[in-house]
């Protein structure tokens, strides 16, 4: 049986507060910029589980602390694990181990989408990569003015496959999602509102968790298993897309990340430095 908020393990990424009907959940990091190591990825599915099954619960506000929501996937953290799994020589245990391991990051995101109280993302600072994931898989996003957001990871040598590809294009448009996609340029708060990737922009970080915080309230005030019912009609719109989507990325990943690129981009990230790539 899934655990209420009241049995929640103790978090190391995470922090929960529920008042009057609606939870707050807040990026914690431990890494700078709340960057998403192992403690994230495997946190994240168990607090919104236990929301979902807890009846206090009606609205879900997730944000980071600090200036940022996340800077992403927190390579360091997580590549010495991955190493075995994607060495250019790997044969097809190491490949179906990392094919495990991404469908398991997968489910992570998703327990976001898959709860049945409704998910609005605050966004103040950075939102990049595995952050922007994330907040795909909200029902509702907003930001600071100063937030900046970007699918980063074709720069780093790999093709996004926690969600953002599969998602963003029911929120922002095809042709926007390939500009992002395919340039991993940093897009600012403006920019993502006008292509609706936010719903709306707010001066600065206090005023932007006031905002969702009331926004959460008035949908917590209506009849909860009506709202309940809502988001799982919306969901019919996308689910199966989305699903077949996540299991098509994860399949090419296994098979084509391992690269002499994406070791490069490795080290460039480590040594601080522009990658060279030579599509190898």
């Amino acid at each position: 049986m899934t655990a209420t908020a009241d049995s929640l393990p103790d978090l190391v990424s995470l922090k929960v507060e529920i008042e009057s009907h609606v939870a707050e959940v807040t990026l914690l990091g431990p890494s700078k910029g709340n960057a998403m190591g192992p403690d994230f990825w495997r946190e994240l599915p168990i607090v919104f589980r236990a929301l979902d099954a807890d009846s206090r619960v009606r609205a879900i506000v997730l944000t980071g602390s600090g200036a940022h929501f996340s800077y992403g996937l927190d390579l360091p953290a997580m590549m010495p694990g991955w190493a075995p799994m994607l060495a250019g020589d790997a044969l097809a245990g190491p490949r179906t181990d990392f094919l495990t391991e991404v469908r398991t990051l997968q489910a992570s995101v998703s327990s976001i989408a898959e709860t049945r109280k409704p998910v609005i993302a605050a966004v103040s600072g950075w939102c990049i990569g595995g952050g922007l994931d994330v907040i795909s898989a909200a029902d509702i996003r907003l930001a600071s003015a100063e937030a900046k957001f970007s699918v980063r990871e074709v720069r780093v040598a790999i093709v996004a496959d926690l969600g953002s590809l599969q998602r963003l294009a029911s929120i922002i448009g095809e042709g926007h999602l390939r500009e992002l996609a395919l340039t991993g340029k940093d897009i600012d708060a403006a920019r993502a509102e006008r292509i609706g990737l936010v719903n709306d922009v707010y001066p600065d970080q206090e005023t932007l968790l006031a905002a969702a915080r009331e926004l959460a309230g008035e949908i917590a005030a209506n009849p909860p298993l009506v709202v309940q019912g809502v988001k799982d009609v919306l969901a019919t719109n996308t689910e199966r897309q989305v699903a077949e989507g996540l299991r098509y990325v994860s399949a090419w990943n296994a098979a084509f990340l391992p690269s002499k690129d994406l070791g490069e981009a490795v080290r460039a990230f480590m040594e601080r430095r522009a990658p060279e790539f030579k599509g190898e």
